[in-house]
């Protein structure tokens, strides 16, 4: 009788670590996904290898396009979103995420947990996880300019986040790389307090929003740098200036500059997912707006999946999204 006792001990614990849906990343997508999964009642834990949730919205210093709040700071709508996820009781483990695979279980306790064909491990450095379905929210990082002295000066005058550094340059001149949205953000937040603010665009002509454009145009210590590209970033134990090459006519020159904030856009955290469903030749995961990757039980939301507009809004709906495919595979519709 201690065996079978023993065993159907085991057997319930076992049951018990098995989650209905792990979320990987506490972006908007990820903790947007949380909300309506937690809403569904199904069992559902955030795995997040930061400190704290928000993703890349929390380096925004102002948010002016989401819906209802307009002019709130990235941080702040960052630890709303978590608060809301907190307040129902979502439950979060700080893990960094190494691979995802199928679990080797068997049959038995796949029939006892109704988990379909397959249940998914999720394995991170501190320990593995099982669970029915997978939801990769794992946003996506800053892409850099791979010249020289970029990586030898980061930190001393090299960011990839105006908000956070910014003040760092009260009254100093500085240049933003780039030529969409985040760029000329940075642009506009930096002239409020910078001495002297250069846009350079490898192109003639802005990406970002018409109204953003506008906004830049009337600060009057920016200055857009046209069809240029940095070939270096000089200094010594700081940022001192960049050397310039004007493309169409091949001109170089060096700018003195004290900061240069790099916003040239961003790359997919999916390394970790490689080989799992499939990817674009530029590593985002194929998804559609229902999240469904190729591989049942996978989907993605946010910055990680293929889609024309990323944006927080747009983020958040795809975790929303999610959960609806998640409660469809789970009761084998999809």
């Amino acid at each position: 009788m201690t065996f079978f006792i023993k065993a159907w001990l085991e057997r319930k614990n076992k049951m018990e670590q098995i989650y209905d849906l792990i979320i990987v990343g506490s972006g908007p997508a990820g903790l947007g996904a949380a909300i309506y999964a937690k809403r569904a009642e199904l069992k559902t834990l955030v795995l997040e290898k930061e400190a704290v949730s928000g993703g890349q919205v929390l380096t925004t210093y102002e948010v002016d396009n989401y819906a209802g709040l307009p002019g709130i700071g990235g941080f702040d709508l960052g630890m709303k979103f978590r608060e809301h996820a907190d307040k129902l009781g979502v439950e979060f483990a700080e893990e960094t995420v190494l691979k995802v695979e199928e679990a080797e279980t068997d049959g038995e306790l796949l029939r006892a947990a109704e988990a379909g064909p397959t249940l998914k491990q999720v394995v991170c450095q501190g320990r593995t996880y099982l669970t029915k379905t997978v939801l990769i929210a794992s946003g996506a990082h800053h892409r850099k300019l791979d010249v020289p002295g970029e990586e030898e000066l980061l930190g001393m005058g090299v960011s990839y986040c105006a908000t956070c550094d910014g003040a760092f340059f009260k009254k100093k001149t500085v240049a933003v790389v780039g030529g969409g949205d985040v760029a000329i953000e940075d642009a506009i937040f930096l002239a409020r307090f910078c001495k002297k603010v250069y846009l350079i665009h490898r192109r003639d002509t802005l990406r970002g929003a018409k109204s953003l454009q506008k906004r830049l145009t009337e600060c009057e210590n920016a200055e857009i740098l046209w069809d240029t590209v940095v070939e270096s970033i000089n200094g010594t134990e700081k940022v001192e200036s960049l050397h310039l090459r004007n493309k169409k006519t091949g001109e170089g020159r060096e700018l003195s500059v004290d900061g240069v904030f790099i916003a040239v856009g961003i790359s997919p955290n999916t390394a970790a997912f490689d080989g799992l469903a499939a990817m674009d030749a530029g590593g985002y995961i194929v998804a559609g707006e229902d999240g469904c990757t190729s591989e049942p039980g996978i989907f993605a939301a946010g910055d990680v999946r293929t889609k024309a507009l990323r944006q927080i809004v747009t983020a958040v709906s795809d975790g929303a999204n999610c959960v609806s495919s998640v409660e469809r595979y789970l009761n084998g519709q999809g």
